[in-house]
């Protein structure tokens, strides 16, 4: 059985997985947005001969290492928390966690490793068409190996294509192809993937406008911009779009999560959507009728229409969601406190089944499982002391997920420009402009972990939504062993980050130079 273990445990082992993820997804997203635009740069090469586009390619390419080889470091940590700080949480689950990570583990220690060996040390071994089959491989590689990644994060968000198996006391995948093709994984996975695009774009024109402010390097620069700002802003109107699409799979299957998002407390029918708006910080309970929002800049009944693709669709509220009676596809909605009792007699009925089976007692085997099948859907309710405790951090989730629409917003505005200012010969010339892509360059990286924020602070308290909360899922250790770890992985991890800003700046200053490679 799982049990209730010390709340700062808990708490100190959320900061160290946050810390560890965070730090991580700073070099996650330019991998992937680096990966599609070096690559681009050399098809033009392979296609027009032309040593300059070689030159470009080999100087983005260089960075896109840096970059890769710290993310992997961090990467091996995160993976291995899982059985350190997570065990009951991997016991509980591993059968079907587990294998999306051993196969993303095939792809990036595999097909990462070889083919990224072709990209660097390969200029001068193999042929112009072999190696950037090479280049276009590394960035599929590091894709798919986000793919598991994501496809497994998004099995936690919406568990499916399992059974629980009493015996063991773990949940064992039933259905591969049902969590691989998850309508939550399918659009987590495009929208991370396209959104690590932009990152990538941004980090390309702001690096580019910096030679040009220093005059440097104006034809690199202004090639990198072009083709940075092309994929950039075909995918920031792509991240809107699957932005919706992951919009909408919360609100159906994260209906707490999409309320924290809007801080929606009383739902109903034709419910506005918050373009803008702040908080209203007296608010310190659900049930204390003080209005949530100070001001708010609203969009007429867009989120009824984003949640239920209709005007008239209801949108449950955090009161709503908690006291339950609103109708549902389903028929009536169940109150938290009525989840609570289902989730305590499926516990209950679990270590029933499990003492009729010491005693050969299958009449009572068969009662019990069935019980417990019955009420599994809410097993993880049974582990929740307060209603409350169901409601995530809602002033963090509602600004983090305006910063990140709001920058997304901008990136496509953006984009557009350079790419109209490269049209017009404007870029070079107007050091304003440039400053403003400089200054942009961090946005990438904000928009990106803020979407992180929304997704994962969202669904809290539940590390797999609605079978097992963070409070059942940590491993028993020594609060002050976690909190020792925290802190050293904060130094390590710092250390790390100065040392890959330190490395590409010193890079970047030396600029795209001569190529050291002959034109093979």
């Amino acid at each position: 059985m799982i049990e209730q273990i010390d709340t700062s445990l808990i708490d100190w082992s959320r900061a160290q997985f946050a810390l560890t993820a965070m730090y991580h997804w700073l070099f996650v997203p330019l991998t992937l947005g680096l990966g599609i635009i070096m690559a681009i740069m050399e098809s033009i090469y392979v296609k027009t001969g032309n040593p300059f586009w070689k030159r470009t390619a080999l100087f983005w390419i260089k960075i896109f290492g840096i970059n890769f080889a710290i993310g992997v470091a961090t990467g091996i940590i995160l993976e291995f928390e899982f059985g350190t700080n997570w065990s009951n949480y991997s016991w509980f689950v591993g059968d079907i966690f587990g294998a999306p990570l051993a196969i993303e583990g095939i792809f990036a220690f595999f097909m990462e490793a070889t083919f990224i060996a072709i990209l660097f040390f390969g200029w001068d071994k193999v042929s112009k068409r072999t190696h950037l089959i090479a280049n276009w491989l590394t960035g599929i590689g590091a894709t798919l190996s986000a793919l598991w990644i994501l496809i497994a994060n998004a099995w936690m968000q919406y568990p499916v294509g399992m059974a629980f198996n009493p015996d063991t006391v773990r949940n064992e995948m039933v259905d591969f192809w049902a969590i691989v093709l998850s309508p939550v994984a399918i659009n987590k996975f495009f929208h991370t993937v396209v959104s690590s695009w932009i990152v990538g774009a941004v980090f390309v024109v702001g690096v580019s406008a910096w030679f040009l402010l220093k005059k440097r390097e104006k034809e690199f620069a202004l090639a990198s911009i072009k083709i940075a700002s092309i994929v950039g802003l075909v995918a920031s109107i792509l991240t809107l779009w699957t932005g919706d699409g992951s919009a909408y799979q919360v609100a159906q299957k994260q209906p707490m999560k999409l309320a924290a998002m809007e801080a929606l407390y009383e739902g109903g029918t034709n419910i506005d959507l918050i373009a803008i708006g702040i908080l209203n910080s007296e608010k310190k309970s659900h049930n204390d009728n003080i209005d949530p929002h100070l001001w708010a800049i609203k969009i007429p009944e867009f989120l009824s229409i984003l949640a239920e693709r209709k005007a008239d669709g209801y949108v449950a509220g955090i009161n709503n969601l908690i006291e339950g009676g609103y109708p549902t596809e389903e028929g009536t909605a169940l109150s938290v406190e009525e989840k609570i009792a289902k989730g305590k007699l499926a516990i209950s009925a679990l270590a029933r089944y499990r003492i009729a089976k010491k005693e050969s007692n299958q009449a009572e085997q068969t009662i019990q499982r069935t019980i417990l099948e019955t009420n599994f859907p809410y097993f993880g309710y049974g582990y929740i002391k307060d209603p409350a405790d169901l409601i995530p951090n809602v002033a963090l989730v509602f600004y983090s997920f305006r910063i990140m629409v709001a920058l997304g917003v901008y990136f496509i505005f953006l984009f557009a420009f350079a790419l109209w200012a490269g049209k017009k010969n404007k870029l070079d010339t107007n050091r304003w402009i440039l400053k403003v892509f400089v200054a942009s360059t961090p946005l990438g990286y904000i928009a990106s972990q803020a979407g992180w924020v929304v997704a994962e602070v969202g669904r809290q308290p539940w590390s797999i939504q609605d079978i097992l909360p963070t409070s059942a899922g940590v491993s028993r250790l020594n609060t002050g062993s976690v909190q020792l770890t925290f802190f050293l992985f904060l130094i390590l991890f710092t250390i790390l980050f100065i040392a890959e800003v330190s490395i590409m700046l010193k890079e970047i200053k030396k600029g795209p130079g001569v190529s050291n490679h002959s034109s093979n």
